[in-house]
């Protein structure tokens, strides 16, 4: 079998796939990519089924050896990278020979880059997924983020290395933008009109408490209603209010929650710390 070893695990590194659906009522989250768009090219640049499992590396990148070599390609926010010391080109399959190394440092643009492997990451799935689930230490690797000295299974190299590519439209329409889209959720009656007009007319900073639970936003406070309920959280795209302030829900979200859907948002997988953001319905 061939193998992966994890020199640098960088920031938050974790195996994801397009996550496990229909779990909710037994409190387990889909968890998967965040940016599952990024994943499926990843992988399709490989000839790999869209939701093969990858590596997703959060703000900073890692360094990898491949002993019995492999063929990649990454996919995502734009992650500075180099095998054996040469440039390596983000969104292209690129052959690594036995024994190479690929080092990739810290993100010049979004928030997640992720390390799509020709055959996929070969981790036992639990409940027919291979993504990692943080809060439970279910699925992925052990079910927790890698570590240094990790021995990953991977697929086998290709014998003929693909040479698909991107088009250069698609990538420009990926890059992360400064709007939120959002669309109006079954609670909005519960806000005033000037607190939605606030929502969605004033620029939000991306906060440093942001992770996969959760997008959380800072910038103006915003009234709420005294009453609360435990709802679902549909993942990638519920936004919720939260002690005044702006929280998206995410795919390691918890099931249920004490929050209130004043609407949906799109997008903002690939918003990192420190990022403006307006809304946009």
């Amino acid at each position: 079998m061939n193998f992966l070893v994890v020199e640098n695990s960088g920031l938050l590194t974790t195996v994801q796939d397009l996550g496990r659906d229909g779990f909710g009522p037994l409190g387990v989250s889909p968890s998967g990519a965040a940016d599952p768009v990024a994943l499926r090219l990843g992988n399709l640049l490989l000839g790999n089924e869209p939701g093969a499992a990858a590596l997703e590396m959060t703000l900073d990148g890692g360094s990898f050896t491949f002993p019995g070599g492999a063929a990649i390609a990454l996919a995502g926010a734009d992650f500075p990278a180099t095998l054996n010391g040469r440039p390596v080109e983000m969104w292209i399959p690129h052959a690594v020979h036995p024994g190479a190394n690929l080092t990739l440092g810290q993100t010049r643009t979004g928030a997640r880059c992720y390390l799509c492997i020709a055959g996929g990451v070969q981790v036992p799935a639990f409940l027919g997924s291979a993504s990692t689930h943080l809060l439970s230490g279910l699925g992925g690797f052990q079910g927790r983020a890698l570590r240094k000295g990790d021995l990953l299974p991977i697929g086998t190299p290709m014998k003929v290395l693909r040479r698909n590519k991107i088009a250069l439209p698609v990538l420009q329409a990926l890059k992360p933008g400064k709007l939120l889209r959002v669309n109006v959720g079954p609670q909005a009656d519960w806000f005033s009109e000037e607190t939605s007009r606030t929502l969605f007319q004033s620029a939000f900073r991306v906060s440093e408490e942001s992770d996969r639970t959760g997008l959380r936003l800072e910038g103006p406070a915003l009234s709420t209603a005294l009453a609360s309920c435990d709802r679902g959280m549909k993942s990638g795209s519920h936004k919720f209010l939260w002690r005044k302030r702006v929280r998206f829900g995410s795919l390691s979200k918890n099931s249920l929650g004490p929050e209130k859907n004043s609407s949906h948002e799109t997008g903002g997988s690939q918003l990192r710390p420190g990022r403006a953001a307006g809304n946009a319905c």
